[in-house]
């Protein structure tokens, strides 16, 4: 095992990464995002579709499946593709697993995407073909997603004395990243008084607790290191992928864990490195309690400290675009792209100095039994 983990490491490298502007309101279809993202990524990387013989995405109803978007673009027999049912916990698997199909040789070129119309047209928790567990929540009125977190948030409050001014520091750092992201839907500075001000949405959380509900697609090329040696841009090397599951939110155990806890150990080894390493970490911001479980769960802090730590502003940068709070939420892919800016060095004037190691993570499990992340490494 130990061998197979040293020959995955830096095999594969992404070398480029495409966005469509975020919005409320797109316009066109999920499809349309799709393969305006997808050009923009393999502009990105100096490539076209006829390079490409891999396709994957991930969704929870709305779609816009590779069986599509490769005929729309032209590309029309892909050695290798992936449709995978889940929400933001399999965002980061979907790129894990194309760098596992072009390490493996059974693709050389695979576009990973996100499009979503999350605000216009399939509101999260709205969307059709929901999760099996949802017949037992829905007669109690606790299906949406901030219901659910808003519980963990209460129970790691009451546990470890978490603050709603530390949650409160997480929107007003991140919201301060967002000034200088030009993609940014929200790039007006806030400050404590602005965050304890906003309404409640489902207690603890108020509304700047809560991600952006956003129209938009963003995608990203993987291939060889080999053959990223050769392309436009400096290569971002795949050091650690890692997915798996855990307790879903139904089962027992210990509510203030998620499953990036039993990942984690696995991710760091995979890559060879561990928590002090990391310069730059793009953490799964659905909300902001999200942030402060992970850098708990990721070792950046001990069980019970992440809201102090979280408002110090100690360890790596988080969610240097402004993240799902402020950027856009795109489901997870968008951590993804801005990890790969960050270490080419090409973020303007939100670049994190001498960026070499990032890591960048999915939903950590909360709610789907299930978590990925990526360690990334300049090339």
């Amino acid at each position: 095992m130990a061998k197979r983990l040293l020959e995955f490491r830096d095999a594969t490298a992404l070398v480029g990464i495409g966005y469509t502007p975020f919005s409320k309101d797109s316009g066109v279809s999920t499809l349309t995002l799709a393969c305006r993202a997808v050009m923009s990524a393999l502009d990105d990387a100096g490539l076209t579709p006829d390079d490409v013989d891999g396709i994957a995405t991930h969704r929870v109803g709305d779609s816009a499946a590779p069986s599509l978007v490769g005929p729309a673009l032209g590309i029309h027999a892909p050695t290798w593709h992936l449709d995978q049912f889940g929400g933001g916990s399999v965002s980061h698997a979907i790129v894990g697993q194309a760098a596992l199909a072009v390490a493996a040789g059974i693709a050389d070129v695979v576009v990973c995407y996100r499009a979503i119309n999350a605000r216009s047209e399939f509101r999260m928790g709205t969307a059709p073909n929901p999760s099996p567990e949802t017949q037992y929540l829905a007669p109690y009125g606790y299906g949406a997603p901030v219901q659910q977190f808003a519980m963990y948030a209460r129970t790691h409050m009451l546990k470890y004395g978490t603050k709603a001014e530390d949650f409160g520091r997480v929107a007003i750092r991140q919201r301060a990243y967002a000034a200088s992201n030009p993609r940014a839907l929200m790039r007006e500075p806030i400050t404590m008084d602005d965050y304890l001000a906003s309404r409640p949405i489902a207690e603890p959380l108020r509304l700047l607790d809560c991600c952006l509900e956003t129209d938009g697609a963003c995608a990203v090329v993987v291939t060889t290191a080999e053959r990223a040696r050769d392309l436009r841009r400096p290569p971002v090397l795949v050091s650690g992928a890692a997915w798996g599951g855990g307790d879903s939110f139904l089962a027992p155990g210990e509510p203030t864990v998620t499953a990036a806890a039993a990942l984690a150990p696995r991710l760091y080894g995979m890559a060879g490195v561990g928590p002090t390493d990391i310069d730059v970490a793009e953490l799964y911001d659905c909300f902001t309690y999200s942030v402060i479980v992970q850098l708990e769960d990721y070792g950046f802090c001990a069980k019970g400290e992440g809201g102090p730590f979280a408002a110090s502003g100690e360890g790596p940068p988080v969610n240097t675009h402004g993240g799902f709070l402020s950027e856009g939420y795109v489901h997870g892919l968008n951590h993804v792209a801005e990890a790969v800016s960050q270490l080419r060095g090409d973020a303007g004037e939100r670049q994190v100095a001498g960026a070499e190691v990032a890591l960048s993570t999915a939903q950590p499990g909360h709610i789907l039994p299930a978590t990925s992340a990526l360690i990334l490494r300049r090339g």
